[in-house]
């Protein structure tokens, strides 16, 4: 609730936070480190949650989903974070919302071959479209 956002990729300041999403090249739950972009990182819902069933490489969105899903949901709900409700509503969330993103950020394909149709409004479209373009000189992310 109080927590103060930083966008940065700078080494020394990622260094100071409590939590660092999807930049800074490291896994590791324990110190809250929740980037995918390592070579080595092959990780999905199924190998970190051997109960579940999907198997596509998770990105950082579905990292920190994987870890904090059930108890945010729980918190929501009201409701236990292993009953059957939360269970549920997790297994949903990610196989209808969750594992797109996943997907997307990854560049895996949504069908083999030629794509039959245009995905223009997807959520990391639109994300993506808040971030500056790749060769624009001023790379702020925080100007309005």
């Amino acid at each position: 609730q109080d927590a103060e956002v930083v966008r940065t990729r700078d080494p020394q300041r990622l260094a100071q936070c409590d939590v660092v999403v999807d930049v800074g090249g490291e896994y590791d739950p324990e110190r809250h480190r929740y980037d995918h972009h390592q070579r080595s990182f092959t990780q999905s819902m199924r190998s970190l949650r051997p109960d579940k069933p999907w198997t596509t490489k998770l990105s950082s969105a579905g990292l920190v989903y994987c870890h904090f899903g059930s108890q945010i949901l729980a918190g929501l709900l009201g409701q236990p974070e292993d009953g059957p409700v939360v269970t549920a509503l997790y297994d949903k969330l990610y196989e209808n919302f969750v594992e797109e993103i996943d997907a997307i950020d990854n560049g895996i394909a949504q069908a083999e071959g030629e794509p039959r149709y245009a995905l223009t409004t997807t959520l990391s479209a639109r994300v993506g479209h808040l971030n500056p373009r790749w060769n624009d000189p001023d790379q702020d992310t925080e100007v309005g």
